[in-house]
């Protein structure tokens, strides 16, 4: 090989490899980006307590109806927090708890308790993918997405009802034990309020979370209805929040499995 062919050759390679760094420097300042506006959402939703009565509507593969409500409980900052839900209505489930205890660095703690049979259970990790009483909503599902859990990487810019959004990819680290194995989170531009999230088990869109008519509610830009799909069942559940508020006073002793015994 002559000098010059060796010069051209060397020089190509450099070309190439600043394009490699320039690219990598790219998917950087994206995955940064990215992870700067999920912490942007969760700050803006930062509360000391959280509650509201749900209206959950379950339909099934044909469109049949039934209807459950549940109160809902929370108290902590995000990825610390306590949460208890309820249902109320109707009759054969009405009393029966889950006690959600969310960690910054690992899966949320849960117990549930059924007072028809007087019996509390934990809810193991290999259960977390089973729906929650026959709605849509898997255990984990009912779990808080902490900021840190995550891995992201900005995905682009999309419209979700209206309204611009960034799109991010998000996967779970490997502390945080879940069934999905990636999620695309869509988060409004103008609010960064969460506008869509769709979990993946490999390449398999499994559940769609729709966040709709989004309220300022105390300052906090909320959304009062939520749906959620299984995609592989062909069913939903909407979830209408009704009588929400946030910063209302609570005990931390309330957020325990004697307490919610009691109740």
């Amino acid at each position: 090989m002559s000098k010059g062919q060796a010069g051209r050759v060397g020089q190509a390679g450099r070309v190439g490899f600043t394009i490699a760094l320039a690219w990598l420097s790219l998917d950087v300042r994206a995955a940064d980006n990215a992870r700067q506006i999920v912490d942007e959402a969760q700050k803006r939703t930062d509360v000391t307590s959280q509650r509201y009565d749900g209206l959950l509507q379950v339909f099934d593969a044909k469109g049949k109806v039934s209807d459950k409500r549940w109160t809902m409980e929370r108290l902590g900052a995000h990825g610390q927090s306590k949460a208890v839900l309820r249902f109320t209505v109707p009759a054969e489930v009405k009393g029966v708890a889950l006690l959600v205890v969310n960690h910054p660095d690992r899966a949320s703690d849960q117990w549930m308790w059924t007072p028809a049979i007087e019996r509390d259970r934990r809810i193991a990790l290999q259960d977390r993918s089973t729906r929650f009483f026959g709605t849509d909503f898997s255990f984990e599902d009912l779990e808080e997405r902490d900021v840190n859990q995550y891995e992201y990487v900005l995905a682009g810019d999309d419209t979700i009802d209206g309204a611009a959004c960034w799109k991010i990819q998000s996967t779970p680290r490997e502390s945080k034990s879940s069934q999905y194995t990636k999620s695309t989170v869509w988060i409004r531009k103008d609010n960064y309020a969460f506008a869509r999230i769709e979990n993946y088990v490999k390449d398999q869109a499994v559940r769609r979370l729709n966040y709709s008519d989004i309220q300022n509610v105390q300052g906090i830009w909320t959304a009062r209805q939520l749906e959620m799909t299984d995609l592989r069942r062909g069913s939903r559940t909407r979830l209408t929040l009704d009588k929400l508020e946030y910063n209302v006073p609570m005990k931390e002793e309330d957020f325990t499995l004697q307490a919610i015994r009691r109740q």
